[in-house]
């Protein structure tokens, strides 16, 4: 059986002005990044804004498990099955991050049959938009800095500086670091940290950006920290936005690649969902809505995650309405939801899967609150049986949720044809969106209700941490979403509840507040914005052969 990567270097790409070609893009309006990837220009984005938008559906999931779900893999193959039944489709999706790469989780191009290629520069450099903001984020650090050490005219408490350095690698040991140590001349010493490059503002401030204008204002109105007195000092009052933008004025265009059928895809930006907002960038998604007749997105994690973010803060920001909310779900997650140990997910298990199918349950029942037409796609497996995947069929009729079972690793588009007529089909049904909680709430307010809504937990308990972040907050910003960050491994804040846990309480142990991004984030309960290694990382896997072919890639 051929790897991801096997597949992936085995495929026929076609050069990227031919991809382009098929969306009505000229050559003119091409940035090249080599032969198979460019990014768009602003001018051509500019020319389609007056086409009118298609269909937008977004690829949700279960809680992920160590079994894997495919949710980026079903996003890929249902974009490839449309084509097959003649559908006009781009798919529109999040870049990797380095730190899973090379860590645990793995890359963000899909799988099997269904990837977007060049898979190997996708999941590593790719356009250098990682790069570029990690450089934004550490300028206005060092500017920081350098403020403090040059007089500190605007009197920062250095004991109150919020923002921290970032970089996109897994690395525990810079979660909390001592800067300007070595006497005067190297600054004034402080406690810092790193966060990872996803988890940064910048990040989410690229991701829902209109365009440079607004991007600057955006940066702009990063919180740096405190003063002596208490007030709050932003990043233009260190003049940084400019330079920051300066920075990113290539990382705000969306890239465009294509899949192993050659189908277009819009990668731009790549929040985590578990400690960010989870969603590829505003600007990438109405572009492809614009594009198409259909727009194929995802979010990160499962629905509790990166829909919810989705839904109450991408789309609440950019005025995004979708036609249709598809949940990938797999026999082997919910077995191993209904206690079945990893090695043993292969075998036939009836009981365990009536146990763990409750955490698909909540899924659905969650999707289906925010008034969009729900599709669950079976992503079938070898092992899978097929009073398995009958009694998955069985329940989600019992739910009111349409269904199909997708192929689409094995078989690449001609797998998800049967998803694919489904999501259509959904996608003519009535949509009637509305975000899951009003603006106008207090923070705790909106925490509470996507808490007890959303994750189905009994309340929220608030840290004397917490309540003195949002009473300094609310001096700030008001009528703000909120960005939960939680364990991606269960409904609740604690990784060990599988299924659909009941009864329990979440704790959110500090705010902040994404002043440029427009939302507060919450932290609960052991979440960390820069992750570690695993004892095994997949970079000891990873290698480059004497003639320059990268191996051990998935």
């Amino acid at each position: 059986m051929l790897t991801d990567i096997e597949i992936a270097q085995g495929a026929q790409m076609k050069p990227i002005s031919e991809i382009a070609d098929l969306l009505g893009i000229d050559n003119d309006s091409l940035e090249h990044y080599g032969k198979y990837k460019a990014k768009i220009s602003e001018e051509f984005i500019e020319k389609t804004k007056n086409n009118k938008d298609g269909k937008l559906i977004l690829v949700t999931a279960i809680n992920p498990t160590p079994a894997g779900e495919g949710k980026t893999t079903t996003s890929v193959g249902l974009g490839q099955a449309m084509k097959h039944i003649g559908k006009n489709a781009v798919i529109a999706l999040r870049e990797p991050s380095l730190g899973p790469v090379f860590g645990i989780k793995g890359g963000a191009a899909g799988g099997g049959y269904s990837q977007v290629v060049p898979m190997e520069d996708i999941n590593l450099h790719f356009t250098g938009d990682m790069h570029a903001i990690t450089s934004a984020n550490n300028l206005l650090c060092a500017l920081l800095d350098n403020h403090l050490q040059q007089g500190n005219v605007l009197g920062i408490d250095q004991r109150r500086i919020v923002i921290k350095r970032c970089l996109d690698m897994n690395d525990r040991a810079l979660r909390f670091v001592n800067v300007g140590l070595g006497g005067k001349i190297n600054g004034v010493p402080r406690e810092d940290g790193f966060i990872i490059t996803v988890a940064s503002e910048v990040m989410a401030i690229l991701c829902l950006c209109k365009d440079v204008d607004d991007l600057k204002e955006r940066l702009g109105k990063i919180l740096v920290g405190y003063t002596y007195s208490g007030e709050p000092v932003f990043a233009k009052d260190l003049k940084a936005e400019g330079a920051m933008a300066a920075l990113l004025k290539d990382a705000i265009k969306p890239n465009l690649v294509q899949t192993l059928e050659n189908t277009p895809a819009i990668m731009h930006g790549g929040p985590f969902a578990n400690i960010a907002h989870g969603c590829n960038s505003v600007r990438a998604t109405k572009l492809a809505l614009k594009l198409a007749d259909y727009c194929i997105t995802e979010a990160g994690f499962g629905s509790d995650l990166g829909a919810e973010k989705f839904l109450d803060i991408k789309c609440r920001t950019a005025g995004l309405n979708p036609s249709c909310i598809v949940i990938v779900a797999t026999v082997r997650a919910l077995k191993y939801n209904g206690g079945v140990a990893k090695a043993d997910l292969v075998n036939e298990n009836l009981d365990a899967l009536k146990k763990g199918i409750v955490n698909l349950g909540a899924h659905i029942d969650n999707m289906q609150k925010y008034g969009v037409p729900v599709v669950v796609a079976i992503n079938r497996f070898l092992s899978d049986s097929k009073a398995e995947l009958d009694f998955i069929a069985d329940y989600c009729r019992e739910r009111g949720a349409d269904f199909a079972l997708s192929d689409v690793f094995a078989n690449g588009g001609l797998g998800g044809v049967e998803l694919a007529n489904a999501v259509v089909a959904a996608c003519e049904k009535p949509s009637n969106f509305a975000p899951v909680y009003d603006l106008n709430l207090s923070i705790q307010d909106k925490i509470k209700a996507i808490a007890t809504t959303i994750y189905g937990a009994s309340g929220v308990n608030f840290t004397a941490s917490a309540l003195k972040n949002i009473a300094e907050i609310d001096k700030i910003a008001t009528d703000i979403p909120v960005c939960i960050a939680k364990t991606q491994y269960s409904l609740s804040d604690n990784p060990a509840l599988l299924g659909r846990p009941e009864g329990f309480e979440i704790t959110v142990r500090e705010v902040k507040l994404s002043n440029g991004a427009g939302f507060a984030v919450a932290l609960t309960g052991d979440i960390m914005t820069m992750p570690g290694l695993p004892k095994a990382p997949a970079a000891n896997n990873i290698d480059v052969t004497s003639d320059g072919k990268i191996v051990g890639l998935f």
